[in-house]
């Protein structure tokens, strides 16, 4: 029989749609956080001890910015660059913090294009709550690698995110170029 054929009759045979369940229970401490409301900003912070950076998975920062991990990323290396002031817009970031930003995309870009050899990036601000925000109040930029085909269909049909590495082995694999990228970028 032909596929066409086949998948119609299929269609005919099972009067309602299959169920399918992937089940995603990290979501679950994401939407309870979400619902509570951010208690303190994830990007300011003070000196950190390396459990510390670890476990708020810093994997850069200086007087002027920080890098770190997205906790609910995107995808494998979905990072965010952000100032070290609590600032709500891009206008209110100074000329000197604007510049290190900007520098620390850069090179946020090229190594993670050299370690993780995506085909491309996607680089971008929510700007307010209403843009998709989840700190609204401090401004950040994200920086996601892209692979082709990691678009696939479950994103679209399932809203749900694949990732292949878990974000402990992600810092793990980061951490150490940031750390010796800090010449560039102080």
């Amino acid at each position: 029989m032909a596929p066409a054929k086949l998948g119609a009759k299929l269609r005919e045979a099972t009067p309602y749609p299959i169920e399918a369940r992937l089940w995603a229970p990290w979501r679950y401490e994401y939407l309870q956080r979400a619902i509570a409301g951010p208690k303190v900003c994830i990007f300011c912070f003070g000196r950190l001890s390396e459990a510390e950076r670890q476990k708020r998975l810093v994997l850069f920062e200086n007087r002027y910015a920080a890098v770190m991990l997205n906790r609910y990323p995107y995808i494998n290396g979905h990072i965010m660059v952000a100032p070290r002031q609590h600032l709500a817009s891009p206008e209110l970031v100074s000329t000197k913090t604007r510049g290190v930003i900007n520098d620390l995309i850069a090179v946020s870009v090229k190594l993670m294009r050299a370690e993780l050899k995506p085909d491309g990036f996607n680089i971008g601000a929510n700007i307010g709550r209403d843009a998709g925000a989840g700190f609204a109040d401090h401004m950040h930029w994200h920086i996601v690698p892209r692979w082709e085909g990691d678009g696939n269909f479950i994103s679209v049909l399932a809203s749900t995110r694949v990732l292949s590495q878990s974000l402990e082995d992600s810092f793990k694999q980061l951490r150490p170029l940031f750390k010796t990228a800090g010449a560039d970028l102080s």
